[in-house]
């Protein structure tokens, strides 16, 4: 079998770009859109997850209880059952002034700055259930929120010079935004009760008010963007019936797709390992003995590092390499980095030894998160079934993180830290074997020439 190169026709590498023609190329208005609505995807996640975990351990919530909260990320594994109506029904008002991609955008952005506003002001101790259900509250508006990013990203973007530098913005925004939601809240909460001396509730309740005011940027990513071109309805077609046409239509179409079982298995599995250790990784850096403001200078700000200069690199790999030599780079990659881990476990709190360890698990993973966007962006179909069919596979790799890593709590206390981190880099392997798998029965070959 011959392997086929991200290009549109899967034939050759695209022509090498100058400097100027690159800078050019990122600051192009589609472009420059999907980065910053990479942003706006990015805020809620740590919010309901890294953040959320910290806030938890910092009042004294126990890991077992820690890692099932990370069940209120099931609306991201979820989000394909609504996701046909984002694709068939249209926000009233909105959707006739901005467009139907960009109507369900400022929809879902509204939402989220009254959904982040009201965790704010809940209290973990005290009141758990009102964290769960207002952390819910903004799982589900934000998963909502990435189908319609991800549905204009696929749909704007056309080129493949388009969709390598849309993905390395998508990434780049979305870690920036996970920046200021993680590090940048966190930082402030400390700063908050050491140098002004408010109690910890307060500053958690604060660190939580400014996360909602950043939405603010995501109102102006979609104002600014340009809506995509919308698929030519019938007049006489009803929301009910069109509903149902671009739900049978998306999963139907998918579904008839050769190895499509093999396919869907593997997009839940290849970012499971990450997913398996992320959750904990907060917990595991205080939990050995570093502090909070070390967490925030080394896993999020000087992390950040990292996960800028791999998202670029992860872009000019999809843009020299074919699509399965890609895939099996960051797999490999995100593998191994988790041992790194294992490694920090032996030796303590070693700032120098947690430098690195960060800085190679961010390179790797924003390597491989570049990689596999563009290979979901490339399994999806008509552009009536955008939104749906890219809604299915993120959801799916949503699983590892929501109902698989809600176990990571309980598995690390009866293992210990550093078995814990050696089991997650184990937990990558099935991914390997399902992309073996594909690779062997020509499933990149068929799909290079349907996407030529």
């Amino acid at each position: 079998m011959t392997e086929q190169s991200l290009s549109p026709t899967g034939s050759e590498a695209p022509r090498r770009r100058t400097l100027k023609e690159a800078v050019a190329l990122y600051t192009q208005r589609d472009v420059l859109s999907v980065s910053l609505l990479g942003f706006s995807s990015g805020l809620p996640l740590a919010l309901t997850g890294g953040t959320l975990s910290l806030w938890m351990k910092d009042v004294g919530v126990t890991l077992t209880a820690i890692g099932l909260f990370s069940l209120v990320g099931l609306p991201y594994t979820l989000k394909f059952l609504w996701a046909p109506v984002l694709d068939a029904v249209d926000v009233p008002i909105l959707s006739r002034l901005l467009g139907r991609r960009r109507g369900w955008l400022l929809t879902c952005q509204i939402v989220l700055i009254a959904a982040i506003a009201a965790l704010a002001l809940q209290d973990p101790i005290s009141a758990p259930f009102g964290v769960a259900a207002c952390a819910l509250a903004v799982a589900i508006a934000s998963a909502t929120q990435d189908i319609a990013v991800d549905a204009f990203r696929v749909e704007r973007l056309e080129s493949a010079s388009e969709q390598a530098a849309g993905m390395a913005g998508y990434v780049t925004g979305y870690r920036i935004a996970m920046l200021a939601t993680g590090a940048g809240v966190i930082a402030l909460v400390a700063y908050l009760e050491t140098a002004l001396g408010l109690p910890r509730g307060t500053s958690w309740f604060w660190g939580y008010m400014i996360a909602a005011g950043c939405v603010a940027i995501g109102l102006v990513a979609t104002l600014f963007a340009r809506e995509p071109k919308a698929p030519v309805r019938a007049p006489d077609e009803g929301t009910g019936h069109r509903l149902v046409a671009t739900t049978v239509g998306a999963f139907g179409e998918f579904l008839r797709r050769n190895q499509a079982v093999m396919i869907l298995l593997f997009v839940m599995l290849f970012k499971f390992c990450d997913a398996f250790a992320g959750v904990l990784t907060g917990p595991f850096v205080l939990d050995i003995g570093f502090s909070k403001a070390t967490y925030v200078e080394i896993v999020k700000v000087v992390g950040f590092g990292g996960t800028i200069a791999g998202s670029f690199v992860g872009a000019w790999i999809a843009r020299e390499r074919p699509l399965v030599t890609c895939l099996w780079i960051s797999g490999v990659l995100q593998i191994t980095s988790n041992l790194g881990f294992t490694l920090q476990a032996y030796v303590g709190p070693n700032e120098a030894v947690l430098t690195g360890v960060i800085l190679i698990e961010n390179f790797t993973s924003a390597i491989g998160t570049v990689i596999f966007v563009a290979y979901l962006s490339a399994l999806c179909g008509a552009r009536e079934h955008t939104a749906t069919q890219y809604a299915l596979l993120t959801a799916l790799t949503a699983v590892g993180r929501t109902l698989l890593g809600s176990s990571s709590g309980a598995i690390a206390e009866a293992s210990g830290w550093p078995l814990f981190f050696i089991l997650t880099a184990v937990a990558g392997l099935p991914g390997l074997a399902a992309l073996g798998w594909l690779q062997m029965k020509g499933h990149f070959a068929e799909l290079a020439r349907d996407r030529a």
